[in-house]
């Protein structure tokens, strides 16, 4: 009876740690199962928070506006002289320094006189000549008359003496003429400053021969200018504008003088303000432009003759309007548009509408309200309610120019 019950009891040993075992596992699949996670499709469906796009903005403020219209220009002196001789012979001397301010009646060359003193002795000779004859011819002529009287000599030989009195009075004015041609060629051996301006580099050196003739190309052969003379103060800007400007700027002048500014051939610094003068009488046809010409004072000789600017012609000053940088301006699919940032740091696209641009600003004329945030760089991240991260807001009045 013992070996039995012992039998039985190990029997039941093994079941109830069979059973314990059984009891842990499934106590711990229940844990599992309460306390893990939910599948990856619930998880997804929670919508995951946006994060902020960074943007640069810019402040719209009311500002009043210069529109300008602006084209490439040429610098030009107002007068520019070629300084020629005007008679045949040697250079005897240069008396100017190149690149010299002269003033008019400076004298700047001297050709040999001694061939035109020489001209002008012989014709005062032949004039003094022929006085002398004059008074001989006139006594002669008083004797014929007395003897006319008492008919001694016939009315012939009277006649004849009259016309040879005439005829030497003609040879004197004649001898008059030649005197002066002869006094005008000599002054022309001092070559004189015509005007004020600054000479340029010399092309023909002291001892060299000199023609008045202009069939030569080069100052050695015949012809070439000694040196050019350009005044310079005042001097003038020729620029060129589109067509489509015309109207504006009549309008611009009839209001009054019309102001130019020039800039540098980079567009970005100012160098001379002036005045514009005309506009030319016809519009080239075959680039669309009209030339137009300004004059500025350069008395501190700013612009030099032959340089290329930028000239931007103010043709009104708009009043209170808004105007954002060209940054700001996108195009979509229905016109142009701007992104605002609204009170709650969101954005949102605006249609707008726009005028001429202004310098480095593009006035906005509907769209736009006073105090409005607009997007000038981060576009590409941007959406509809999209919330957005300012970075470095401006004012465009700060951002404003020609």
């Amino acid at each position: 009876m013992e070996t039995n019950y012992r039998l039985r009891s190990g029997l039941r040993c093994p079941r109830i740690g069979l059973f314990f075992s059984f009891l842990a596992v499934a106590t711990g699949a229940a844990a599992y199962w309460y306390w893990s996670p939910g599948p990856e499709p619930a998880r997804s469906a929670r919508p995951p928070a946006r994060i902020p796009a960074p943007v640069t903005v810019a402040v719209v403020t009311r500002q009043d506006r210069p529109v300008y219209a602006t084209g490439l220009g040429t610098v030009q002196a107002s007068q520019t002289i070629r300084i020629h001789t005007q008679i045949d012979g040697k250079l005897e001397e240069v008396l100017f320094t190149e690149g010299q301010h002269v003033k008019k009646g400076n004298v700047l060359a001297k050709i040999d006189p001694r061939l035109f003193q020489a001209a002008l002795d012989q014709a005062k000779a032949k004039k003094a000549q022929d006085a002398a004859l004059l008074v001989a011819a006139e006594k002669d002529l008083a004797r014929d008359r007395m003897l006319v009287t008492r008919n001694a000599v016939s009315e012939q030989v009277l006649d004849q003496q009259v016309a040879k009195v005439d005829q030497l009075k003609a040879s004197i004015a004649a001898d008059d003429a030649a005197i002066e041609t002869a006094q005008t060629q000599l002054d022309y051996t001092t070559i004189t400053a015509p005007n004020d301006g600054r000479v340029g580099i010399r092309s023909v050196d002291a001892g060299n021969i000199v023609r008045a003739s202009d069939a030569g190309s080069r100052a050695l052969d015949a012809g070439g200018p000694i040196a050019t003379l350009m005044l310079t103060r005042p001097t003038a800007v020729v620029f060129t504008l589109p067509a489509r400007f015309l109207g504006d700027v009549r309008r611009a002048m009839a209001r009054g003088p019309v102001e130019v500014t020039v800039y540098d051939q980079d567009n970005r610094n100012p160098i001379s303000t002036g005045t514009l003068l005309l506009v030319d009488n016809a519009v080239d046809q075959a680039s669309g432009t009209i030339r137009l010409k300004a004059m500025f004072a350069n008395d501190e000789d700013e612009l030099w003759p032959g340089e290329s600017v930028n000239a931007h012609l103010l043709l009104e000053t708009r009043s209170s309007v808004l105007a954002v940088p060209p940054t700001a301006i996108q195009r979509g699919p229905q016109g142009l548009l701007v992104w605002v940032i609204t009170a709650n740091n969101t954005s949102e696209p605006r249609a707008i509408e726009v005028g001429p641009t202004t310098g480095n600003l593009v006035i906005v004329t509907s769209g736009l309200n006073d105090g409005e945030r607009v997007v000038t760089d981060g576009h590409y991240k941007l959406a509809r309610n999209a919330p957005v991260a300012v970075t470095s807001p401006t004012s465009v009045a700060s951002g404003g120019g020609k």
